[in-house]
């Protein structure tokens, strides 16, 4: 489990619309090319981004198989039902605890018997303290939030363990420390506390995943055989189980005896909680005032998790109808408390200096205050957020829509207004919208009227007053299909016209390319080109004449030098010869 947080991100399946940014209070995501990825340090856990998410890449972290091989390894496991089971569920306390047993669950409690061991050593510290804030404990995401964004509060927070974690370790003291808790409910954060108190809690398991486990072992709920006598272990919570609402943990305070003169003041959002705490950084208390700090609006019954598509509404009701209420509590019976020594408190993150927010600023198109629209659509509420989460490498320039809106623009207009072709934007009723100046040099004769119009002066005239093919671009209007007509002849002209649908049936564009000027240019183009050719023969074939007489000049040259050689060495045979001997003749005629 310690692997993966119990909220993260399919990154393969992230694409950059930024909404998880928005539901995000504290930011804690990190964007690199597009895509949202959790920050484990800094995540609350609190799930609000999981259901907002279009793509489905934010993910609760799926848990119930520890669960069911805790069971099928033959350990006794026991539940820790958090009180808004009814209003998820929709069951009745006969056929939860059916269905559990069917699970093979060995004991069903509900986590209302933590909360209220909770309220009785609260009121007992509240009663006994002296003037200041104190701030409740029982919310893991709201425990965490002040951790990590108000550490200066941290001194603040109730020092006892929530009803989830006393609950378990009730039941753990109660049925022996090798029990197995498991707690289901609707708080995705119940899992960062299995993680951080493994002892205690053994997993945490959302009620998404309880209705899972049901249709994974092939039974439904309804049809089970049910004991109408069956009860919780080892009894029924009384108004413990209002925590699930807002303003239930100060009622359960009050029935346990708080003193009259303590102020109590109910926070269910970190917006809230956040503001609250900000108004009293430095204030000076004189009373006891105890917050009941709660990360979900309306209480746990609109848990992220509650998996539930009933009415809110009828699921309070639901719970409110059932709640037992004690006249009074005894304090003479046994009860457990378990307190937790110290919370952490996180680092103050240190303010960028102004020079390097101001820079990024800039960066961002934002050179002004009023450049600063602080329109969020980048997730984060202002600009200067953006900047700073740039800064922190959490973000990305591109992530301002506006600026890469304005930055499109520019660069759309530029191009637009370069290109040598023609271009016309219409609307459906074939009024314009935006054209560039080749299309005023192209369709527009030269006259005193117009020598001076500018192309934003066409806008909202009908197109068919300055082009004859207007009836094309109806067509395209109408059929969303592209045209693409070529050579079209115009006023002694050639063009190449390509009509397009920018936005189906409501926006057409054309460029129109004169193919009159381009036809000149390839015909001289191409009689140059012959004309090169041409010349390079003529010299080829000269020079092909010119190696021919020299090759024969070469030739009578050479033989003649042969001829010249061969003369002078039968010359010298005779001579040689001659000094060898007397000739033939003159042998005979010495023989006679």
């Amino acid at each position: 489990m310690e692997n993966i947080p119990p909220v993260y991100t399919l990154l393969s399946a992230c694409q950059d619309c930024y909404k998880c940014l928005r539901y995000c209070y504290v930011k804690a995501i990190n964007v690199h090319d597009g895509r949202a990825e959790i920050v484990k340090n800094r995540c609350l856990n609190c799930g609000q981004c999981v259901p907002y998410c279009p793509r489905n890449a934010k993910k609760f972290r799926d848990d119930l198989s520890v669960v069911t091989r805790l069971i099928e390894s033959q350990e006794m496991v026991a539940v820790s039902l958090a009180p808004s089971w009814r209003g998820a569920t929709g069951y009745n306390r006969a056929r939860i605890i059916a269905a559990l047993k069917a699970l093979g669950v060995g004991i069903v409690g509900e986590t209302a018997l933590g909360a209220e061991s909770v309220s009785r050593g609260t009121t007992e510290i509240l009663n006994k303290a002296g003037s200041g804030l104190f701030i409740s404990s029982c919310c893991p995401v709201a425990v965490d939030y002040i951790r990590l964004y108000k550490p200066n509060f941290t001194k603040c927070l109730i020092p006892l363990a929530s009803p989830a974690l006393t609950h378990a370790k009730f039941l753990k003291d109660l049925y022996g420390h090798e029990l197995k808790v498991v707690f289901v409910g609707p708080c995705v954060a119940k899992k960062s506390e299995a993680d951080r108190y493994p002892d205690i809690l053994s997993a945490a398991l959302t009620f998404g995943e309880l209705k899972r486990w049901l249709r994974d072992y092939q039974f439904e709920a309804d049809v089970l055989p049910i004991d109408e006598e069956a009860t919780f272990s080892p009894e029924r919570s009384f108004e413990g189980a209002l925590y699930a609402l807002s303003g239930g943990m100060i009622e359960g305070l009050k029935k346990a005896g708080l003193n009259d003169d303590v102020q109590t003041v109910t926070l269910t959002s970190l917006d809230q909680l956040g503001r609250a705490l900000d108004s009293l950084t430095g204030a000076e208390l004189r009373h006891t005032l105890f917050v009941e700090a709660m990360a979900c609006q309306a209480g746990c019954v609109t848990g992220p998790a509650i998996s539930s598509d009933r009415s809110v509404v009828l699921a309070m009701s639901d719970l409110l109808r059932h709640v037992r209420h004690r006249p009074s509590i005894d304090y003479e019976a046994p009860w457990t408390l378990y307190p937790v020594t110290y919370f952490a408190s996180g680092a103050i993150p240190t303010p960028h200096p102004p020079d390097e927010l101001q820079a990024t600023l800039a960066k961002l198109g934002k050179y002004h205050p009023e450049d600063e629209l602080n329109c969020s659509g980048c997730g984060y509420a202002g600009c200067r957020e953006l900047a700073a989460a740039i800064l922190d490498g959490a973000a990305e320039p591109q992530m301002c829509v506006s600026n890469m809106r304005r930055l499109a623009t520019r660069k759309a207009a530029a191009l637009v207004k370069a290109m040598p072709s023609a271009i016309v934007m219409v609307d459906r009723q074939m009024d314009i919208l935006e054209v560039n100046e080749s299309f005023l040099r192209m369709f527009l004769e030269p006259s005193d009227h117009n020598i001076n119009l500018r192309p934003e002066e066409l806008v909202g005239t009908p197109v068919t007053d300055w082009i004859e093919f207007g009836g094309l671009i109806r067509k395209v209007l109408m059929t969303g299909e592209d045209i693409h007509k070529e050579h079209r002849l115009y006023k002694g002209k050639l063009y190449n016209i390509y009509i397009f649908s920018v936005e189906k049936y409501q926006i057409a564009g054309a460029t129109v390319t004169d193919m009159t000027s381009l036809k000149a240019a390839r015909a001289s183009l191409a009689k140059k080109v012959r004309e090169v050719i041409d010349r390079n023969i003529s010299t080829v074939q000269e020079i092909a004449c010119l190696l021919g007489e020299h090759m024969v000049e070469t030739e009578s040259i050479l033989t003649a030098v042969a001829g010249d050689f061969e003369d002078d060495e039968e010359a010298q045979e005779l001579n040689d010869k001659n000094n060898d001997g007397p000739s033939a003749l003159e042998a005979n005629l010495l023989e006679k």
